[in-house]
Order: C-alpha cells, then structure tokens, then sequence
C-alpha cells in the first residue's frame, strides 16, 4: 500500500483492526492469510511511526514550557 504515509493513525489502526478479525477468523486461505499479514506489519508501522512522531513532538513543547523532564510513552505489558 503506497497510501499508508498518508493515512490518519485512527485510519491505520480501524485497518488493522479489520485485517487481525479476519485472521483470527482462522478460515483464511495461506496465500491471503500472507497478503493480509503483509498488510497489517505495513499499518503497524504507519501507527508505530505515527506515534513516535507526537511523543516527538510533546517532547518539543515540553521543552519550549521550560520544563526539562522527558516524555517516554509506556506500553502495556
């Protein structure tokens, strides 16, 4: 998908959403289930480059208020 830069995250994320339904589905065809793995590490990355980009940019206008303490998201575990 050529379109994934340009994507909203929340576009991305409902994508991906859809594509790990049909997966765990289960009745899947391999070749498919490949197309749609493929796909889904593609979105992945749209979402995960999307957020590195606000944490990046918090870290800007926390900097910019005076404030020195850094901003780290936390994932679940």
């Amino acid at each position: 998908m050529s379109d994934n830069k340009e994507q909203t995250f929340e576009e991305a994320m409902s994508k991906l959403e859809v594509i790990v339904a049909k997966l765990e589905e289960g009745e899947v065809p391999l070749e498919k289930a490949i197309s749609y793995y493929q796909e889904g590490m593609q979105l992945s990355k749209v979402c995960s480059d999307k957020l590195n980009q606000v944490q990046e940019k918090m870290v800007q206008i926390m900097n910019e208020q005076g404030e020195l303490k850094s901003f780290e998201i936390q994932e679940d575990e």
